[in-house]
């Protein structure tokens, strides 16, 4: 076991130093969900472990200190889907069967030369090494991803996060595999930042509350299953600017635009991010797509986020009330007055799930709702969009609720990402009184009821599942 940490601690410190010297492609930031976290903080591409302790904003007039972290954390870096994996064999065929690489677009490829060059790299080194049996697991960077915040949030959180409260510590999990191994790894993490030389794991896996969606028939039938709740996905799939983009890439490969769908295009795109978030490597594929062309397939991916998952209906959001409740449930538990012979409050409650576990708390919370909702038509104008998927919820995303004793009375601040957030309705404070926040989502708290909201009406129509 002590080589597995010897392993691990090697990987952490040959990530802190080479990471930035890593080629990086100009599109790395518009993947959408398959995005690396390191895009939306770069800083930690030159030191996983950089803290910024100035996140952490309680009122400066007041002291007050730290007594509680609920952590809602999505798993880190992957393997696609047996259904991208299959995608990706269906192009990697195409591609050395019919690829000419003549130049019929310019960008990416860089234009004739270009073009040539780009297809014999491919043909000749790009080996497809993507198998059905990956289907999702977790890769090392994964790992990596979930070690290194959990490094970070025990160095933001000295007090909290220490050896002495490891059996008080709560951790649940999703019963993906991906989840339990995130789950494996953030524990990792904290018992390398206490310097154990053996790890034991200690978490639930709970899909109650980390896969809440699967149980909510109102959502299952009303959204994942509606033919129609997807539309405005399906026409941006068919339209103007998804058009453009696959004549561009038809031509950089010198093939007929009929033989190349608009799901190959969008797997050579992923292709690209895989290869990024799994090898840390600038792969060929990125060279087919310019920024331009990112921008329209990253839109595609987030029209499917925010109309299946987000605000696009009620319902979405609605199903995450179990989460909810449970997050306001064990913060009430933390900021109870409390004897001195009583038991200390739980430091801490580690959640990890998926994009679609955090996606709907989010909405539910209020979050990065734009004024005019994206649709198949508007993409020209939602250019400056706060919904961008891939900065809300990239592998290892993590929603931090931090609650404070202070002299006025517990506080509570939401950070996204280990940034600060304020809560709607009460942006005019970083951590607010604990007891406007919940007088804020008092409808939500005294309602939201999971059982009444998810046997409702549907919104109709049933069609193909398609998760994440």
């Amino acid at each position: 076991m002590f080589s597995g940490w010897l392993v691990a601690a090697l990987g952490l410190t040959m990530t802190r130093r080479s990471c930035s010297s890593l080629s990086v492609p100009d599109i790395a930031a518009y993947f959408g969900t398959k995005t690396r976290y390191e895009e939306v903080n770069p800083h930690l591409l030159r030191d996983v472990l950089t803290v910024n302790a100035s996140v952490l904003r309680p009122p400066a007039t007041e002291r007050c200190v730290p007594v509680h972290l609920t952590a809602v954390i999505r798993h880190g870096s992957r393997y696609p889907t047996v259904k991208n994996i299959r995608r990706i064999q269906r192009l990697s065929e195409l591609v050395r069967r019919e690829a000419s690489g003549s130049p019929g677009g310019s960008g990416g490829s860089g234009g004739a030369a270009g073009a040539a060059d780009w297809l014999q790299d491919v043909q000749s080194r790009w080996e497809m090494w993507y198998t059905e049996d990956m289907d999702g697991q977790l890769v090392l960077k994964g790992r990596e991803d979930l070690r290194q915040l959990a490094a970070r949030l025990s160095l933001l959180f000295p007090s909290l996060l220490t050896e002495e409260n490891e059996m008080s510590i709560s951790l649940r999990s999703s019963s993906k595999h991906r989840c339990v191994s995130s789950a494996e790894a953030f524990q990792e993490g904290l018992q390398l930042h206490w310097r154990h030389s053996d790890v034991q794991y200690r978490h639930l896996v709970d899909d109650k509350l980390m896969r809440f969606f699967e149980r909510c028939r109102g959502y299952v039938e009303g959204v994942e299953k509606n033919r129609t709740a997807l539309l405005e996905v399906h026409k941006f799939k068919h339209g103007p600017e998804m058009e453009r983009v696959k004549r561009k890439v038809a031509g950089r490969l010198g093939l007929h635009q009929h033989h190349l769908t608009a799901d190959l295009v969008e797997a050579a795109f992923f292709l690209c991010s895989y290869e990024l978030s799994i090898k840390s490597l600038h792969s060929s594929w990125c060279f087919l797509f310019d920024e331009d062309d990112a921008k329209v397939l990253e839109y595609k991916s987030d029209l499917k986020q925010y109309w299946k998952r987000f605000h696009g209906y009620m319902i979405s959001s609605l199903s995450s009330c179990p989460l909810f409740h449970h997050i306001f449930r064990t913060l009430d538990k933390a900021g109870r007055p409390r004897r001195s012979t009583d038991a200390p409050p739980e430091p801490a409650s580690i959640l990890i799930g998926h994009a679609e576990t955090l996606l709907p708390l989010l909405s539910l919370l209020g979050l990065y709702k734009d004024q005019t909702p994206p649709t198949a038509d508007n993409y020209h104008t939602q250019h400056g969009r706060s919904f961008r998927s891939g900065l809300i919820v990239p592998y290892a995303a993590n929603l931090l609720f931090v609650l404070y004793d202070c002299q006025r009375g517990p506080r509570l601040q939401l950070l996204v990402n280990e940034s600060p957030v304020r809560f709607p309705g009460l942006e005019t404070e970083d951590a607010p009184l604990y007891r406007d926040v919940r007088a804020a989502y008092r409808h939500l708290l005294d309602g939201c009821d999971f059982q009444r909201e998810c046997e409702g009406t549907s919104v109709g129509g049933r069609g193909p599942n398609i998760e994440l």
